[in-house]
């Protein structure tokens, strides 16, 4: 027998571990979960989600070689927001800008004006070349161009100029802002859903992963329609489409260092290069086609038309 003295003792400590179990089962049936893992969580995302596939679909467009591509910006909302940037830019560049009397101004206009009246290209079409060693050119929404003058003497040519500025162009025709734009904001709807309701570093996290999967692969994409589209628009425009790939070759001879084309936005000029020299017969019949007559009588006849461009 155990003394009655021990059998008391033994008696309350087992009361306290009880007690203790009571606690503790009362505390954790209070304890609140993660917001991802209650019902109402998966009921609200799974509603979002039907909807957001719903608003998925419904803004798929075709771009202009038949790629699919969701778009959910206005084409007045783009060129609005290209009217923001140009005021920008032209405050940007002010007192760096080339006169419009400038031989160097007559020459870029004349090659872009060629180009847009071959593609029938509809809107306000303005250019404008920077004083700067920037060898670049890029087109806002809304038809504004920017060639930089270091860019002239890579381009060497007509020919050569008009292989960006078709580029360039073609960005816009085909809507590539609005395309990026669109991407990015559904983009970041997702990282802050993300953020909010499970973890801002799987945001974060995901992000750097987006562009690396994502964003830059798509770059590439555009960039790529861009040249196959440009190359068209040179052609037509009675441009000769082999000299783009006497273009792309200098280009690659200036580049001191070339990133890897994993982590660039555009293609790798061999990879450029490649393309356009399967594209180029499909080009020389757009050229054919505009019953292109010599190129002295060519550029002789557009240097004359340069009517309606700013």
């Amino acid at each position: 027998m155990f003394p009655l003295r021990r059998l008391s003792s033994l008696g309350r400590r087992g009361s306290r571990m009880l007690h203790n179990r009571r606690y503790q089962r009362f505390n954790n049936s209070n304890q609140l979960l993660p917001i991802w893992q209650t019902r109402g969580f998966w009921y609200c995302a799974g509603t979002a989600g039907v909807g957001g596939t719903i608003y998925y679909q419904t803004h798929l467009e075709d771009s202009p070689t038949g790629r699919k591509r969701f778009i959910a910006i206005t084409p007045q909302e783009e060129t609005n927001l290209g009217l923001t940037a140009y005021a920008q830019t032209m405050a940007q560049y002010n007192g760096r800008l080339v006169p419009k009397n400038h031989p160097t101004d007559a020459f870029v206009r004349r090659v872009a004006h060629r180009i847009i009246q071959a593609a029938n290209l509809p809107g306000n079409w303005e250019v404008h070349v920077i004083h700067s060693p920037e060898k670049n050119a890029f087109v806002l929404p809304g038809g504004k161009i920017f060639v930089f003058s270091g860019l002239l003497p890579l381009a060497e040519t007509e020919d050569g100029l008009a292989t960006v500025l078709a580029h360039e162009i073609a960005h816009q025709y085909a809507r590539h802002s609005a395309e990026k734009l669109s991407k990015s904001k559904l983009i970041s709807v997702l990282y802050t859903l993300v953020a909010i309701f499970i973890d801002p570093t799987m945001a974060q996290f995901g992000r750097s992963m987006s562009n690396l999967l994502l964003e830059l692969p798509n770059s590439r994409q555009c960039e790529q329609e861009a040249d196959e589209i440009g190359l068209n628009f040179m052609a037509m425009a009675c441009y000769d489409p082999q000299k783009a790939v006497e273009l792309w070759q200098r280009m690659k001879n200036a580049a001191l260092m070339e990133p890897p084309q994993l982590l660039n936005t555009h293609p790798s000029t061999e990879s450029r290069i490649e393309n356009i020299r399967k594209w180029i017969p499909q080009a020389q019949l757009k050229r054919e086609a505009a019953n292109c007559p010599n190129p002295d009588l060519t550029n002789l006849f557009f240097s004359r038309t340069g009517m309606g461009f700013h």
